[in-house]
């Protein structure tokens, strides 16, 4: 009886853990791994510990519980209330680049650390520095506009 309650166990970690891999936690195969060392423990088990013919009940029925159970969390959807439904579509600048030019003068909205945000012509834009840290409040100019980049550097007053 013992024998039974230590395979049924591991072919039910087994079996989750193949159904975790393959819908919650796709690509890292440690886990899926994991499933398989479980599941194949157990038919050994079974094949050590009982023979032969059941063994082999106990793989066919691996087999077909771990089909149905595969089967049945894709085909319910039973996994989508779990995956991510929206998307970002944005980018960053895009399109807003036309108004300003080399030479603007504008001040930083946040501390560039080099990337942060400035403002100009009553506009904030995502700006970056060629590696200096410019603090919040500081007034910058544009020296560089390039793929809906811009790039400043401070005024020294």
């Amino acid at each position: 009886m013992l024998m039974w309650i230590i395979i049924l166990a591991l072919l039910v970690i087994g079996l989750g853990l193949v159904i975790v891999e393959l819908v919650f936690i796709p690509g890292t195969t440690v886990v899926g791994l994991l499933g398989l060392i479980f599941t194949g423990t157990a038919v050994i088990i079974s094949y050590n510990h009982f023979g032969s013919d059941v063994g082999f009940y106990v793989l066919m029925g691996t087999l077909v519980a771990t089909l149905v159970a595969l089967f049945y969390s894709f085909r319910t959807g039973a996994w989508t209330k779990f995956s991510l439904k929206s998307s970002n579509d944005g980018k960053v600048n895009e399109g807003l680049l036309s108004d300003l030019h080399i030479g603007d003068e504008g001040v930083t909205v946040s501390t560039l650390r080099p990337i942060g945000k400035a403002e100009f012509r009553n506009r904030i834009f995502e700006v970056k520095t060629l590696g200096s840290y410019i603090e919040q409040g500081q007034p910058v100019k544009i020296t560089q506009i390039y793929s809906n980049q811009i790039v400043v550097e401070p005024i020294n007053q």
